[in-house]
């Protein structure tokens, strides 16, 4: 198979992943932070070193300011719904994923009012833009930092200097660039960054987090035993167990961590540099087919490792079904879970075709012209 859907999640995961995995299951399948034993112990000290990982990648200076969750929507339901009130005012852009839209959508029931910045036509939110849509009782702006229809990369950057003269929270979505784009939630002024553990961090299914800086307290999505404080009948407050009820997913925090080191040994700049190169050279083969259109940004530069592009007389999923069926491609076609998205760049869905640190250039070679041969 040429697996160019990593966009969805990374395939196929490092071997260290999966042995890390079936590590963590047979000598630290213990409880973490509940009992004393060996088992629990250990179990304890994975999600630590996990939490380390995740801290350095992304310039934060406390791991324990890292909250574990079971994906990025998780973390964007505990960002949005844990820090608005009836009466605060929240911005967002045309080019938010579901997992934005919709949680903001349910406080918006409650009382939070909304205001929407449109993209430009290739898919990047302009500063500017979010600063004019700022208000006096804004109290959170919600950006992804790179579209995951068409890979369009926002300049979080001059936002957080933006939002550094502005009493808003900044909530980043780096669903699409956690391990892959360089990250430093101090520098950029982020406030809380979301990132799911299977994508571009290279780990399993049913990980991720949420960067919540000093001093910021959230209210809990969920509440329960965390094995600290357990004769209070108010959540613990301090950071992680607030906002980790439950049994952890020690297993998958321990391929998460593995993953983590192989994006860190081969380095940020090095995976950026590759993706940017498959780009590059799928926008211009692609470009060259009659009736093609690509969505996004020209330069390579400004996009994160996705290609998404319609065809005149084809529906998208067909292209895909077509691909998958007699080519062996695996990739992704139709709104992709950003249906406002698509009003911004004037499609009805879409094919994307989302590289990785795993993707080859005969795999670009191959799916380019099995893309000729389809439409001619």
């Amino acid at each position: 198979m040429i697996y160019l859907d990593h966009a969805a999640t990374s395939w196929p995961k490092p071997p260290n992943v999966l042995h890390a995995i079936i590590a963590a299951m047979a000598e630290g399948g213990g409880n973490p932070g509940r009992s004393g034993h060996a088992l629990s112990l250990r179990a304890s000290e994975i999600i630590y070193e996990c939490r380390e990982a995740v801290a350095q990648l992304f310039g934060v200076s406390d791991p324990l300011r890292i909250v574990f969750t079971a994906n990025a929507t998780e973390a964007l339901n505990l960002a949005i719904k844990g820090t608005l009130m009836p009466g605060d005012h929240a911005v967002y852009s045309s080019m938010e994923h579901n997992a934005v839209w919709r949680p903001l959508k349910a406080m918006e029931a409650r009382g939070v009012t909304l205001t929407m910045v449109e993209a430009a036509p290739d898919g990047i939110v302009p500063p500017e833009r979010v600063a004019a849509a700022l208000r006096p009782n804004t109290r959170l702006v919600a950006l992804t930092h790179a579209s995951n229809v068409n890979g369009a990369i926002n300049d979080i950057t001059a936002v957080g200097a933006i939002l550094r003269a502005h009493d808003a929270l900044f909530l980043v979505d780096a669903a699409q660039t956690a391990g892959s784009l360089p990250i430093d939630a101090r520098a950029m002024a982020i406030d809380m960054l979301a990132f799911p553990g299977h994508k571009g961090l290279l780990g399993p299914q049913g990980t991720g987090g949420l960067y919540i800086r000093p001093g910021l307290d959230l209210v809990p999505l969920k509440h329960g035993g965390t094995g600290s404080l357990s004769h209070l009948a108010e959540m613990p407050a301090i950071t992680p167990d607030r906002y980790e009820s439950g049994t952890p997913n020690t297993p998958g925090l321990a391929g998460l961590k593995a993953g983590i080191d192989t994006v860190m040994e081969r380095g940020v700049e090095a995976i950026r540099d590759a993706e940017r190169t498959h780009i590059a050279r799928l926008r211009t083969a692609l470009s060259n087919i009659p009736g093609v259109t690509l969505h996004g940004p020209e330069n390579a530069a400004l996009c994160a490792g996705i290609v998404a592009l319609t065809a005149s007389g084809h529906d998208p999923e067909d292209l895909a079904s077509e691909l998958a069926a007699t080519y062996s491609i695996a990739c992704r076609a139709g709104l992709i879970c950003a249906p406002l998205a698509h009003t911004t760049l004037g499609t009805n869905g879409i094919l994307r075709l989302s590289v990785g640190a795993a993707t080859t250039e005969d795999e670009i070679t191959a799916v380019t012209a099995a893309l000729r041969t389809i439409l001619f």
